[in-house]
């Protein structure tokens, strides 16, 4: 017995050495980047972006999306007054001698498919009258392919700048897919695309620089409309790229391209982001029409602040304050008693000594709310309750500039 379990047991030792040498040699071959003394583990990297690197998805989503964007064009028809001596005109305006005479002009923007209706979202500017008095006519849509068709718009909202053109929806690209833009990110990237300066598919591309912009436009009617929560974007957005689509990396919506910030700055771009181009497109499709924005606040004063000199005019002794320099006949302010010489203390309850925020105050409300004033009258304070009116275009009631000549004697320069 013990002769069979000795040779066995030498042979089971000699297994186990030589299993265990094989091991080693496979280990040290195969799993060479495993992490131990003299290694380092193995790095984990992120799954590529679908599509590979950026520009190839850019260059992807624009491919994509293209044939749903279009150009859009419209005919407006109007009236001009052309002065008979410029030279008067600078004196007296339109008031001057002069002619009116028919005038008939062309506009253009950018527009992407809606839906399979037929329907074009693009902002209202583009197919409203860009000048008073005038209309709107022979609305021409062009798709990148050549294809021409004929719209008519359905519906426009004035105060939030969007408008849906209907055409024939027999042989449409496919409706572009909206992102949801509540969840943007800044710093992704944005791509405009449209027909800028009349340039077909124009592309440029940058990045959601931030949210929750206010831009305020000023309208034909001389009208300032303040556009709320926009999205700002270094995609450069330039004359007829309005109402073309701010896409993502995917080809989905994130915006509507609107404007760029006034004064001549580059690289700062709005747009109406995708979630309220929704919102307002699917209700101006359940109600075609034509809906114009709340006429802007109207109080009929021109304002300043109070300063020594008009404190020695009006026999002003208190704090604070903003003073009245004139009142526009028959304004609200004209019908409530309020006169030059008075001191505006507080409006709506809040107490003010700044002209520029009592103006933003009076501008941020509407045509027709009810507004209480508190004033300082020749000595005497009291309180008004008026009825705001609906600011008149063209009036002389608009901002003027101050005089520079001695900061504490400025001109009043609000008028709301």
């Amino acid at each position: 017995m013990k002769n069979r379990v000795l040779p066995t047991a030498i042979v089971a030792l000699v297994g186990a050495i030589v299993g265990s040498f094989v091991m080693m040699l496979y280990a040290s071959t195969h799993f060479a980047n495993v992490a131990g003394p003299n290694n380092t583990p193995p790095a984990v990297s992120a799954a590529p972006l679908s599509g590979g690197s950026d520009q190839e998805r850019i260059i992807s989503a624009v491919k994509r999306t293209k044939p749903s964007v279009v150009a859009i064009s419209v005919t407006v028809n109007g009236k001009q007054y052309i002065p008979v001596d410029p030279f008067l005109q600078q004196f007296f305006g339109q008031s001057g001698p002069g002619i009116v005479q028919p005038f008939r002009g062309k506009a253009s923007g950018s527009g992407f498919i809606y839906d399979d209706k037929g329907d074009i979202v693009t902002n209202a500017h583009v197919v409203r009258p860009p000048v008073a008095n005038a209309t709107v006519s022979n609305i021409q849509v062009l798709f990148p392919n050549g294809v021409k068709k004929t719209g008519k718009v359905l519906a426009a909202n004035i105060g939030a700048d969007l408008a849906v053109v209907r055409i024939d929806p027999k042989d449409v690209p496919p409706a572009l897919t909206l992102a949801d833009s509540d969840k943007a990110q800044q710093g992704q990237w944005a791509i405009a695309i449209g027909e800028p300066y009349e340039l077909q598919q124009s592309v440029s591309v940058g990045v959601v620089s931030a949210f929750n912009r206010n831009e305020p436009i000023q309208t034909e009617t001389g009208q300032t409309l303040t556009f709320k929560g926009l999205m700002q974007t270094s995609a450069p957005i330039n004359p007829g790229n309005s109402g073309g689509p701010l896409i993502d990396m995917n080809g989905d919506v994130l915006g509507v391209n609107q404007s760029t910030l006034r004064g001549g700055a580059e690289g700062i771009g709005f747009a109406i982001p995708s979630n309220t181009v929704k919102k307002v497109v699917d209700e101006m499709i359940a109600h075609p029409g034509i809906t114009q924005p709340p006429a802007q606040a109207f109080l009929g004063v021109v304002l300043g602040p109070v300063t020594q000199g008009f404190r020695n005019q009006a026999g002003y002794r208190g704090q604070g304050g903003v003073a009245v320099y004139q009142v526009g006949s028959g304004s609200p302010a004209d019908q409530a008693g309020i006169n030059p010489g008075d001191v505006i203390l507080k409006f709506n309850g809040k107490a003010y000594s700044d002209n520029k925020s009592l103006a933003d105050a009076i501008g941020k409300m509407h045509a027709g709310e009810k507004a209480t004033v508190e004033i300082w009258s020749q000595g005497n304070k009291r309180l008004v309750t008026l009825t705001l009116g609906s600011r008149p275009a063209g009036t002389g009631y608009e901002q003027q500039p101050p005089d520079q000549q001695n900061p504490d004697e400025q001109a009043p320069d609000q008028t709301p």
